[in-house]
């Protein structure tokens, strides 16, 4: 068999994906790994590799480029709590969840969807449902998903071991970073209105903080948050003076931090549902106490954040693998709920 400089791509793309989502540090261990395989199998071939980011931001190119026709792209995001950069093949296309669809029939991506619409409209911010509310949606919407409750749970189960939701401790479901990266298409054609982006990386957020100042705007993750807090102490819109610690009075809470008793009513794109909560089981009790919030617009959902430049800084020691940690911190006050 003949041997080209084009097997290290090759190489790395199979082991990519046989895993699904990968840290920046494996992603970079596997290229280096390829280099030394194809190196061994024929010395004359000419390989390139090199530790420097300039190398590593090339090789990314140039398999992106190859990937251009088949409508797929290697691609990162920031993880939301850890802010470690994680990458995976992404399908560009927003087609009825293509990724999803190589592990489970039609039946169970219905399901999937379903449960998804539930994380994305929920209301005041939360970006998670209760296990309740996810296992409601096998007969809660207009057409019936084939699965008993049973087979639900079970299926649930299996989304989040596969990595594209996360189940924190109190139970309730969110979105993995596994899913926002490679459902980003599918999720910014269906809810535009619901897509928020932090103020400072720009990319998609369901987990951090924002600005308690009404209509304003300023979205971030915690970890952006306190890069950005140790240079400014103040909003970078509207100039309100910010606490030290993310969860401190004075901020509000984006993801399951924000959720308050009746937060788990099911919503619906169609004004034609609204009737059908009033026949819903109720949903588990929220643990902690709901306090007032002060309401702030739906206009931060929409649109672009006002744009910061913020130095990133570099992770103190690299890993081979992430584990997507939920944070664990009391919730900060909160806020009424913008969704009806």
């Amino acid at each position: 068999m003949v041997v080209k400089s084009d097997d290290v791509q090759r190489l790395f793309l199979q082991s990519v994906l046989s895993r699904g989502i990968l840290s920046e540090s494996l992603a970079k261990v596997i290229w280096k790994k390829c280099a030394e395989a194809v190196k061994i199998a024929d010395e004359d071939v000419e390989v390139v590799h090199s530790n420097t980011e300039e190398a590593w931001d090339a090789f990314i190119q140039n398999i992106n480029s190859s990937l251009n026709d088949l409508d797929f792209e290697f691609k990162s995001i920031q993880d939301e709590n850890t802010g470690k950069r994680l990458f995976a093949m992404v399908n560009r296309k927003d087609d009825e969840l293509a990724q999803v669809a190589t592990d489970y029939n039609a039946v169970e991506i219905t399901y999937f969807k379903a449960v998804v619409e539930q994380i994305m409209l929920a209301r005041n911010e939360c970006f998670s449902v209760s296990s309740l509310a996810a296992l409601r949606e096998v007969s809660a919407g207009k057409e019936k998903i084939n699965l008993t409750k049973a087979q639900a749970e079970v299926l649930l189960g299996s989304f989040v071991a596969n990595g594209w939701l996360l189940r924190s401790k109190r139970g309730r479901y969110s979105l993995s970073s596994r899913a926002l990266l490679e459902l980003l298409p599918y999720l910014k054609s269906t809810y535009p209105d619901e897509i928020i982006e932090c103020t400072i990386c720009h990319e998609i957020i369901t987990k951090g903080i924002a600005c308690k100042r009404d209509n304003c705007k300023t979205r971030m993750h915690y970890h952006c948050f306190k890069v950005y807090r140790r240079r400014k102490g103040t909003c970078p819109a509207c100039s309100l003076d910010w606490p030290q610690n993310p969860t401190d009075n004075g901020l509000l809470a984006v993801g399951e931090l924000a959720i308050r008793d009746g937060d788990d009513k099911r919503q619906s794109r169609d004004d034609s549902d609204d009737g059908e909560d009033e026949d819903m089981e109720d949903d588990e009790p929220v643990q902690t106490q709901a306090k007032p919030r002060q309401q702030r617009s739906q206009s931060g959902r929409k649109g672009k954040s006002k744009k910061v430049d913020v130095e990133s800084e570099e992770d103190a020691e690299k890993e081979d693998t992430e584990e997507e940690t939920e944070a664990d911190a009391t919730p900060p006050p909160r806020r009424k709920s913008t969704r009806h």
